[in-house]
């Protein structure tokens, strides 16, 4: 008898549905193709014991299995469960007529338990695409697939928990995901708080302006200035998360298994902050089955990376081409994916090795020439992807003990928010997937930010002076449109343009 079984597969970020042929006939043979990988052969002996263990048997006799598309790569042990309801459908332990409506995936113990898995979001989103009526997945990932509305979400813990919700012995309840919350009235998990930064006026307007255009930043500073506190407090003034951003983020964690089992969709901005010893393909993602990276783990939210000039160029070279494009490909020699990397990259580094280059107090120790060695740790083209350059420096006593209230997060976020709504609002008219200042383009550069015959000349100047690259010139424009917006100004004006240009310390001093 021949039955068909629906599973997935994920690939990158999506997932393609894979249908699963079993037939039984005369003979002993087990035979199983379609490119499966090491772990999906040896499910034979997980399905023999798991379908012993509630009670059934598998049939002694050929039993054939055909995963197709046979030219995609079967990978993982999500395959156990619906090979096993396969075989327990072809050989009439199971009724049929039910099974091709659902998606099944779970690995399977030996005494017939359901396993979690990872990439369940992408293939429930997949599922609902291809028609299917449900999906059948692991009970502690039934609440993030039930993210996916109108389509049934039936978590299972054993593997006769199946079998008898399809001999109709069992009813199975739909997992229903149930937020009250609304998106855009969630505030950013923690207690940390912008009030509790003392002084800093400079550094907080600064990381205000990267907040609402989702520009990139480098601070720059002595031990002990506050560089790693200020960057940690940046999620607390981000906007909200759309429902897009949420689902797009979602979908990146899950495939990478990094999703928490009781938390659906991810409503907070992620902050990734990987060490210095991280490699380059755990940095953007890769491996012989490529996985995520840090940068796509960070889409939608921030990529801090503390002590910069620590961490391997190799490293921070294959950056470049995320930073610039927001995803990053990559390619093996059958198949090639994209993951989105959309982040905001928070950079923080001291002035020299001692880490006192500048010190109003301290002296530094460095020897000749150490402190520009340090800095070119640094190139020239990642800097210049950075929209700003800012220069920390150590709060005094006074400042440090002062009984004075700062700004809250709150307050600054409800800013953030008002430039990003002004944003939304230009860029809708276009039809694009631009959705703040960071992002633009050269065709918006020119309709949205014209500059008046002052500020030319400064940035002429400036340009000069400096000797600024193309893509440093474009992204002074971007910020100096970021601070007209905070203003509430529809032009950007001399000030604007002033103050962006103030935001590139480290081309005004190649060495600090």
């Amino acid at each position: 008898m021949l039955v068909k079984i629906y599973s997935s597969a994920v690939f990158g970020v999506d997932a393609t549905t894979i249908t699963i042929e079993v037939n039984i006939s005369r003979g002993v043979n087990f035979f199983l193709v379609g490119l499966p990988d090491s772990a999906v052969k040896e499910s034979q002996q997980r399905i023999k014991s798991a379908v012993k263990n509630i009670g059934l048997s598998i049939p002694g006799k050929e039993i054939t299995i055909n995963m197709a598309p046979a030219d995609i790569r079967k990978e993982g042990s999500v395959y156990d469960l619906p090979i096993a309801m396969g075989i327990l459908a072809a050989s009439n332990q199971v009724k049929s007529t039910e099974v091709s409506k659902y998606i099944i995936l779970g690995e399977l113990s030996l005494d017939g338990t359901i396993q979690p898995m990872k990439g369940i979001l992408p293939i429930a989103i997949q599922a609902k695409k291809d028609g299917f009526k449900g999906v059948i997945v692991p009970a502690e990932n039934s609440l993030e697939a039930a993210i996916v509305q109108e389509i049934e979400i039936l978590g299972v813990s054993n593997l006769s928990d199946v079998v008898d919700f399809f001999n109709g012995e069992k009813i199975i309840e739909p997992t229903i995901y149930t937020d009250e919350k609304k998106l855009d009235e969630i505030h950013p998990s923690g207690k940390i708080d912008f009030s509790e930064v003392k002084g800093q006026y400079k550094i907080k307007r600064a990381f205000e302006i990267a907040a609402a255009g989702g520009h990139n930043v480098i601070l720059v500073g002595p031990p002990g200035a506050g560089k790693s506190m200020l960057a940690k407090r940046l999620p607390t003034i981000l906007p909200p998360m759309s429902i897009e951003e949420s689902l797009e983020t979602t979908k990146i964690h899950s495939v990478a298994g990094k999703t928490a089992k009781k938390i659906g969709l991810i409503t907070d901005r992620p902050f990734r902050k990987p060490h210095h010893t991280i490699s380059d393909v755990a940095l953007v993602g890769g491996g012989s089955y490529p996985q995520p990276g840090e940068i796509s783990l960070a889409h939608n939210g921030v990529l801090f990376l503390d002590e910069l000039p620590e961490y391997k160029r190799a490293a921070l070279e294959v950056m470049r081409q995320p930073l610039e494009d927001r995803s990053v490909t990559i390619s093996r020699a059958k198949f090639t994916v994209d993951y989105p990397a959309g982040f905001m990259l928070i950079a923080a580094m001291n002035p020299c090795p001692c880490g006192y280059h500048n010190h109003p107090e301290k002296k530094c120790v460095c020897a000749p020439g150490a402190v520009e060695k340090y800095l070119n740790k640094i190139s020239g083209p990642l800097l210049d992807r950075i929209d700003l350059h800012i220069e920390v420096t150590p709060i005094s006593y006074d400042e440090l003990s002062s009984q004075v209230q700062e700004e809250t997060s709150n307050s600054i976020r409800d800013r953030v928010v008002e430039a990003r709504r002004v944003q939304k609002n230009r860029y809708e008219k276009l039809n694009t997937t631009i959705h703040s200042n960071a992002q633009m383009g050269s065709y918006e550069l020119q309709k949205f930010c014209q500059l008046d015959e002052s500020s030319r000349t400064i940035l002429k100047n400036a340009m000069n002076k400096l000797g600024l690259s193309a893509r440093a010139y474009d992204r002074i424009i971007k910020v100096a449109r970021t601070i007209a917006d905070l203003d509430g100004a529809e032009e950007i004006q001399t000030q604007h343009i002033a103050e962006a240009i103030q935001y590139r310390s480290l081309d005004r001093n190649k060495v600090i």
